[in-house]
This record gives C-alpha cells, structure tokens and sequence, in this order.
C-alpha cells in the first residue's frame, strides 16, 4: 500500500476517480476527509493481514503504525475498538475479550509474542499435595492441557490436577469413577480437553470423563470404553464440537469420533494404528515409546502421527482422510510431533525436522534438532514458535522461517509431556522421587 502519498491537502486528485471532485463554487476540502471510517478499517486491517503474512505476526503493529500517521482523520480510526476486534482475529487469531478493550487485548498479544522471541518470561514450578495416592505411578504426570485459565494435568493413575494460571495454585482434583483395570496403566490419562465451563479427559481404556470446572457436581462418565474391541486409547483430543480418540490395538479402528453435545459416537475407523497393533496392547501395562499423537488444526481438523506416517482427516465429513505425509525410510520421532491452527511440525529420526501445512502439507520451512537421534525429544508449537527439549535443554525456534532463537534457561531433567500456547509453556518432567515436578514459563506482557 502506498496510500500516504494522498495525504496532501490539495484537492481530490488521490480519489482516483472514485468520489467526485469538488466543484470550484465548492470550498475544497482534505483528500484524507472524504474517506469512510468502514473503509479506513478495511484497509488497516488489510495492511496488518499483509505485513503479518509477508514478514511475520510481529510486522503488523508497525505497519498499523504507519497507516495512523498518515493524518488526524486515519489516527482517528485507530479509537475504534471494532477495528481492533477485527485486527485481534485476523492477526491472533482472538475471538475471546481477556482485557478491558479489544485495543487493549491487540497490544498484549503482540507484546507477549515479542517477549517469547526475545526469551523474557517469569518461571514457577507449581505445587499440589501428594500425600493423596496410595500407588507409585500415581505421581507420574502422562499429559498436559492449557487454556486461558487453567493447566490441566492429567497422572497415570487417571487422576486430573487443575491449576490456575493467574496465581498457579492447585485448585482442585479430579478423578474417575471406579472400575475394573486391564492393566497397570489402563487408567492413565490420555488426553484432555477444557472448554468454557467443562473439563473432559480420557483414560487408555477408552472411558472419556466430564466434570464441571467450577467444582459442582462430581466427576461422570460420558462414554464408557471397549477396550476388548478397540484396544488402547493412546491419544485424545477435541474442540468446540468434537472429541476424537486414537487407538492403537485392534485394526482397522484407529479413529473414533464422538459429538461432544450429544456424547454418541459418530465414526470409527481408520488403519494409521495399525503397525502398532501389537504394541497398543502392551502399553497397557508396560512404560512404552509413545505410539500416536493427535493434535486439533482449526476447528473442524484433526492431525495424527505415528511412527511412519502423518494422517489429517476432516472431523466433519467424519473421518474423511484429506492428507497424508509418509517417512517409510528413516520413521518419525511421535513426541517431537505437534500441531497448531495451520501447520504441523515433523521429526524424523535422524533430528530433521520440517513444518508443514495441514491443508496442502507443502513445507515452510526445517531446521535441525541436534542430538534427536541419541537422546529422547520432547516437542510442541504455538502460533509462532516450536520447542523442542533433549537431553533437559530446550530449544525454541520460530516456524515461519526455521530460524533458532535460543535455549531456555532453566534445566528440566528427562520430560514426560510438554505443551504451549502462545503465552505459556508447560512441563512435566521426571525426578528422584517419582513424582512429577511440573514447570510453567510465562511470556505473558509484563
């Protein structure tokens, strides 16, 4: 856009035809007064969506900068907090008020990405009671979920510990209802999903459990698992609609999709599982590799990995498969897999990794995570960047251009999950006593 080269006051020449020229009988007025407050929105927005795409999240505020200095009436726009509603969705993707204005909301947005780029955050190791549990896998934490509020981590004995953000304290613990085992770890927490009002977490025997999160009524199930028939739960995930589930056991159903209103299942099927029908089995009782991971893009969107191979499938026209991305050489790295709203992030095992798109899975970039091919990795994304941790360090680098940022300060020891928002990011790692110590990094605008 070059439009401040209209912000002369001299007459309507830069109306390019599409207002009328002042009649000489007429007094003439600013080139800048005669456009439309809706246009003007338009087109801030479209110079932020521009600079956001040609050079990054973090090149929109700049470019809004220079489209309010062009005059007093362009400044003006700037007051509207519908134009920053519309720049907050556009650009970060906000569709949810968490401050006072949607300006407000715009400018810590941009502020916290710019502190995670440069590596400012404040670390917590968060506290909960574990005198509890009466078995030595109890302590163990298996996955972690963020939202706006809450971390949620859900432990091996299928307990679910909900923190809070603003002071990181333990708020309260969830568990199942009782039921028979098939294993040691039949009752280890696969997955978890926080909406608004509700928590909903999956245990590897296919049971899905929903509790309200502000404490009324307790912990029921909304679905009770066949494990006999669709083997282990290893995955589970869901969205606004949707709960959708990754077995791995039994072939042909590797998929099963549940509509979260009603709680029915709605598809089952699918063979991405199916070479690791064997081993499905077995981590029901043994500490295995991880089998699959299942991650939500978009709203309607679920991408899988396993060992040899990416699958995406379209949650609603159930299961219908509208990607694949295969390694049959060299095998992927499952735990070094993760996706966001538009693309994915790829491991394999000699520590290649590359970002891809959901859509199309056209590669954006690579960049290569030293020391994937002797220790484990451990690894997540958000809007803007990827981590990945080995050997206790963790590396963060962006996944617009593959560049390396830096390692985090803090040491975390072997991880057992790891996950990562645009603000926060969670770990859970392994220590001397077995129980799990849980570390949170906030990047949050100070």
């Amino acid at each position: 856009m070059s439009t401040s080269s209209s912000s002369s006051d001299n007459g309507a020449g830069g109306s390019g035809g599409v207002f009328e020229a002042p009649s000489p009988s007429r007094p003439r007025r600013g080139a800048n007064d005669v456009w439309p407050e809706p246009f003007l929105e338009s087109l801030a927005v479209q110079v932020a969506v521009n600079a956001s795409t040609s050079a990054g999240l973090l090149a929109a505020a700049p470019a809004l900068a220079n489209v309010f200095r062009v005059c007093t009436t362009w400044l003006a726009v700037s007051r509207s907090d519908h134009l920053w509603q519309l720049l907050s969705r556009q650009v970060w993707a906000r569709t949810h008020l968490m401050h006072d204005t949607w300006r407000d909301e715009f400018i810590y947005r941009h502020r916290t990405a710019r502190n995670f780029r440069t590596r400012t955050h404040t670390y917590f190791t968060l506290q909960f009671d574990p005198s509890d549990v009466d078995e030595p896998d109890s302590l163990s934490c298996r996955c972690l979920t963020l939202s706006d509020l809450y971390l949620a981590a859900g432990f091996a004995d299928g307990t679910v510990r909900l923190f809070l953000l603003n002071n990181r304290l333990h708020v309260r613990t969830l568990r199942p209802p009782l039921r028979d085992r098939f294993g040691r770890f039949s009752r280890a927490v696969s997955g978890i999903v926080i909406s608004d009002s509700r928590l909903t977490f999956a245990t590897m025997d296919g049971d899905i459990h929903v509790a309200e999160i502000d404490g009324v009524g307790h912990t029921r199930t909304a679905y009770a698992g066949d494990i006999v028939n669709d083997g282990a739960l290893v995955d589970f995930t869901g969205c606004g609609r949707w709960w959708v589930g990754l077995f791995a056991g039994v072939p042909g159903r590797a998929f099963h999709i549940w509509d979260c209103n009603s709680e029915e299942t709605t598809f089952v099927g699918g063979t991405l599982t199916d070479p690791e029908a064997v081993m499905g089995w077995h981590t029901l009782t043994e500490l295995t590799t991880s089998l699959g991971r299942l991650r939500i893009s978009g709203n309607e969107t679920a991408v899988a990995c396993t060992r040899w191979r990416i699958m995406v499938i379209d949650l609603r026209n159930q299961g219908v498969i509208i990607g694949e991305d295969e390694e049959q050489r060299r095998g992927l790295i499952v735990t070094g897999f993760d996706a966001n709203d538009e693309a994915y992030v790829r491991l394999d095992s000699r520590g290649n990794a590359s970002v891809r798109r959901v859509n199309t899975q056209q590669t954006v970039c690579e960049f290569r995570v030293s020391g994937a091919a002797q220790r484990r990795v451990m690894g997540c994304v958000n809007r803007l960047h990827a981590l990945m941790c080995a050997g206790g360090i963790m590396r963060v680098w962006e996944v617009e251009r593959g560049e390396y940022l830096y390692s985090i300060r803090e040491r975390v020891g072997e991880v057992d999950a790891i996950v990562a928002d645009d603000r926060h990011v969670a770990v859970a790692s392994a220590s001397s006593t077995a129980q799990s110590i849980i570390h949170l990094w906030d990047f949050g605008a100070l």
